[in-house]
């Protein structure tokens, strides 16, 4: 399909073209075979696309000369039908366009895979729409045009990755020359969606791309194309602006490079479009005369066999799988679309500053949308209220719409625009200005020396007039020092000197249900919680009990949406405690886009959360520490107790399938907290949690002697599992469990290092198979040891992790610490001394608080008395007396009720309250008449066990 000539009466309109390049091919190629069949290729492609019956619109995405160009064909012609390239399951959303501020874009959207790999969920694919692109000009005019169809024929969101994998289309690559730098944070907008636009023409070989720019002399694709394409063309007349861009489509078409993919789904598109384009007309009946289909460049000098309404081919759309899509409109802004598709960092700001430069100058009236947010209305002048009025005069086709108008535009030279100093002066005041504002030293000079450095490098590259980027340049020249004092450059500055970083705003009606709900039920906080930007909430929640319902809903979205849109400053959500008072930083209009995506998921936040909480907890790596967090969230945030009923079910049969010990300290600290909450909250532990603790008792029992030896477990976890197993204990030996499964779990650890060592020494203090007499006794040996003291830190790194399980330890471990300090010299300390912070500090820093709050209590609190302190562990005991029988003074004097003779009062009046008579018997009499501690002689089990509960051994 290179393109034979043609025949008849139409030869002779492109033929002088053809013996030209023919010519040209013969002289520059040495024969006309090497370069004949892409140079007159090119003619016939153009000449191909001209003589369709069905009007070809070619267009550049986010180019003024092609909005420009298609506000005067719309208002010329005025076609009954306009097929648009853009997918075509997303025509629905098109006319909620007018209740949003440009730029936008539409997204198709889908959670829930069902035909792809899971692991690309979710699925997003973006269309953006500027004001000043061709697209926005044909979608306001057919959808405020009584009797005028909009049809989509480019391929479903769906087929976007059926065709092309996971990436769907590419972006290009970053421009040469582009500034590096942080992204501002609207060049996210988009996400990781999949972008779709209309007419990317961009060089797909990259040598013709560096010679066009090298003789273009300028740095970038967008400066050569506005320089050389956009000004251009903004003056030229249709037939001869069609006939250019199907040029420049076939050029870059015939010029791209052997991608194997990249062209097959380019024809798939060319394809696909032209079969729905036939079958709407066929089952419209409209003719194509009345209809102009709008698409990129690249794809109007398309070769394929299904080309044209006479088109040959025969292709079968393959159906579109089962997955369920969900269509919106987001946010975008002009760094986004920069981001998104490779362009230059401040293009599409210069384009939209040359959009209304260009319906300044030429008086063109543009479509908008009714009822726009952003827009201004126009003012409708009597002669234009009588041409609307009138009826539309559609043009006959005539010979002449196909006469060659590229020989002559290719012909003359280019029109050099005299300087505008007013407007140049004007740029150079206002850049100062601005670079004043974000702290560069700026002055009077630096003004004049970017006004003359702009026309000086205007100069240099054949220009008479500077160009943005010819002035971007100088500026930075001139402005710019060694760093940047501010949060923007210069270059960033001119961006927004030029137009700025233009954000969209997707209205409240063009919200989806979700984001609706959400804005009524916080419509009491009395914010504009559309606009960008931060905004502070108080919420006085005591005085103020209707806000609690606000409250609600703003703890859902900090569990549910990015970081930033609803951040608490004051006030906590915890289990079991509410806030009376709150404080939150909102910035919803900010992430305006997270939020629609919500809308994609349910109705309301309540249901979105509850399928995220059953999506976690029943996902293929779901452990048991996540689905807790799960049973919390839902207790905390939905307050539902059947759904935390059922993902407490879930938990337990998670914890069953688990053979690792990864998720003990969480699951720990969670179970601990549900606990609390139960108990002090119901009357009765729900069912679910007794079954995970006498489940949770013999899982880890199991599990212990193994964790104790494996080289993957930590300390930590096996700090956990010991936590696990001495708190739950009481409840678990209530439900049936036996202690002698703990006994024999630790009875049969047997750990060879340090840290796992002193823990199970604390496990068995717990378990009173180890005196804390004997610990202290064992620590006294390990110091004693020189081959062990280097590895102390390490057993005092187990005996802090031990404070997890056996929080009563916490006066041994200092105990442990303050010995080593008094016992070892300088030599051994000194070294050893580093490695014991650092092993604290890297395996028990949230356990330090409470050695801190031991040692204050041990320690005295003054430094005067330290000289004279004497350790708890190191004062001389009394001589130990039996606790059977009354106490003996050193003359033989009964002391055993000594208080009790010194202070009868008390006594007395228990007597008395009791209704008993009786006397004082004398403290002299022999002791073995005394009966003032006879029960204590009769009865010893009690006082031993008062002794040894007081004691801890």
């Amino acid at each position: 399909m290179s393109g034979s000539p043609a025949t008849g009466i139409e030869e002779t309109h492109f033929s002088a073209l053809r013996g030209q390049l023919h010519e040209a091919a013969t002289v520059f190629a040495d024969g006309p075979d090497a370069l004949e069949g892409i140079l007159v290729g090119m003619v016939d492609d153009v000449d191909r696309a001209v003589r369709e019956p069905l009007e070809i619109f070619p267009v550049c995405h986010h180019s003024p000369a092609s909005a420009l160009a298609m506000a005067r064909r719309l208002r010329e012609k005025q076609p009954k039908v306009v097929y648009l390239e853009l997918c075509e399951d997303m025509a629905p959303l098109l006319d909620e366009l007018r209740n949003c501020r440009l730029p936008v874009a539409v997204q198709a959207f889908a959670s829930d895979v069902d035909g792809f790999p899971a692991e690309w969920a979710p699925l997003s694919v973006v269309a953006p729409i500027t004001e000043a692109s061709a697209e926005y000009q044909a979608i306001a005019y057919a959808l405020d045009t009584p009797g005028v169809e909009l049809v989509l024929v480019d391929r479903s969101s769906d087929h976007v990755f059926q065709w092309d994998g996971r990436h769907g289309e590419r972006a290009p690559e970053e421009e040469p020359g582009g500034a590096a730098g942080t992204p501002e944070p609207e060049a996210a907008l988009h996400g990781e969606a999949v972008g779709v636009e209309i007419g990317d023409l961009r060089p797909r070989f990259a040598e013709l791309e560096e010679h066009l720019l090298r003789h273009g002399k300028v740095r970038h694709w967008s400066e050569w194309w506005h320089q050389y394409v956009e000004v251009p063309l903004g003056d030229s007349d249709h037939d001869a602006y069609r006939q250019v861009m199907f040029l420049v489509g076939s050029l870059f078409r015939r010029l791209a490079p052997g991608d194997g993919d990249r062209v097959r789904v380019d024809e798939e598109r060319e394809r696909y479009m032209w079969t729905r384009i036939r079958e709407h007309l066929v089952s419209s009946g409209a003719g194509p005369e009345d209809c102009l289909y709008v698409c990129g460049a690249f794809h109007a000098a398309s070769r394929v066999e299904e080309f044209g309404v006479a088109g040959s081919g025969s292709y079968s759309i393959s159906p579109r799988s089962a997955t369920t899509w969900q269509h919106g409109l987001i946010p975008s802004s002009h760094a986004a679309i920069e981001a998104q598709f490779g362009l230059v960092p401040g293009s599409v700001s210069i384009a939209a500053t040359q959009w209304a430069k260009n319906l300044k100058r030429t008086r063109v009236q543009p479509y908008r949308l009714a009822g726009q947010d952003g827009a201004k209305k126009p003012r409708a002048s009597k002669k234009a209220v009588a041409r609307s009025k009138a009826p539309a005069v559609v043009p006959a086709p005539s010979e002449e719409a196909a006469a060659d108008r590229l020989s002559g535009f290719l012909r003359r030279p280019p029109v050099l625009d005299t300087l505008d100093e007013a407007e140049l002066l004007g740029w150079s005041v206002d850049i100062v200005r601005a670079a004043r504002r974000s702290g560069y030293l700026a002055s009077t000079a630096d003004a004049i020396a970017v006004f003359e450095t702009s026309i000086l490098l205007a100069g240099m590259r054949d220009r008479a007039k500077p160009t943005p980027y010819d002035f971007q340049d100088a500026a930075i020249t001139c402005i710019e020092k060694d760093s940047v004092p501010g949060r923007r450059d210069v270059r960033r500055l001119v961006e927004i000197m030029m137009g700025g970083d233009r954000i969209g705003r997707v209205g409240y009606d063009a919200l989806p249900p979700l984001a609706r709900d959400v804005h009524d039920r916080l419509a009491p906080l009395e914010l504009k919680l559309q606009q960008r930007g931060v905004q502070r909430a108080l919420l006085d929640l005591h005085s103020s009990p209707e806000l609690r319902a606000c409250s609600d809903v703003l703890w859902m979205l900090r569990r549910l949406m990015p970081h930033g849109a609803a951040r608490p400053i004051m006030g906590e959500r915890k289990l079991g405690e509410r806030s009376i008072q709150e404080s939150w930083d909102l910035a919803l209009g900010t992430h305006q886009r997270a939020l629609i995506e919500l809308g994609y998921e349910g109705v309301s936040i309540e249901q979105v959360l509850e399928q995220r909480l059953r999506r976690d907890a029943y996902g293929p790596r779901a452990t048991t520490a996540v689905v807790l967090a799960a049973v919390e969230d839902a207790t905390l945030y939905l307050r539902s107790r059947r759904l935390a009923d059922e993902l407490g079910h879930r938990a337990l049969e998670v914890l069953a399938a688990e053979r690792t010990v990864d998720g003990a300290p969480e699951v720990l600290r969670r179970v601990r907290g549900l606990l609390a909450y139960y108990r002090t909250g119901e009357p009765v532990l729900p069912p679910w949690v007794e079954s995970f603790v006498k489940a949770g008792y013999a899982h880890y029992c199991t599990l212990l002697p193994t964790a104790f030896t494996d080289e993957d477990a930590t300390v930590g976890q096996v700090a956990a599992m010991l936590g696990f197993l001495f708190s739950m204990e009481s409840l678990a030996l209530s439900l049936g469990c036996d202690r002698a499964q703990l006994e024999l779990a630790v009875a049969q650890s047997r750990p060879t290092d340090p840290e796992r060592t002193a823990l199970l020494w604390a496990a068995q203090v717990q378990l009173g198979a180890l005196s804390r007499a004997e610990l202290r006794e064992r620590c006294g040996e390990l110091l004693a040891n020189p081959m062990v003291v280097p590895a102390y830190p390490r057993y005092l790194s187990g005996f802090v992790h031990a404070l997890v399980p056996v929080p009563g330890l916490a006066d041994v471990v200092v105990e442990a610490v303050s010995n080593a300090f008094g016992r070892l010299p300088d030599p051994v300390l000194l070294p050893w001394l580093p490695t014991l912070i650092t092993t604290l500090r890297a395996g028990a820093a949230d356990l330090a608080p409470l050695l801190i709050r031991e040692a204050g209590r041990i320690f005295p609190a003054r430094l005067a008395a330290l000289d004279t302190w004497v350790p708890p562990w190191r004062e001389v005991p009394e001589t130990a007396t039996s606790v059977a029988g009354p106490a003996k003074a050193a003359d033989g004097a009964s002391r055993g009720a000594a208080l009790l003779f010194a202070h009868p009062g008390t006594l007395d009046a228990v007597a008395e309250l009791l209704g008993c008579d009786g006397a004082w018997a004398s403290l002299d009499a022999d002791a073995a008449g005394v009966p003032g501690a006879a029960l204590l002689a009769r009865h010893p089990d009690t006082a031993g066990a008062w002794e040894s509960l007081l004691s801890g051994s």
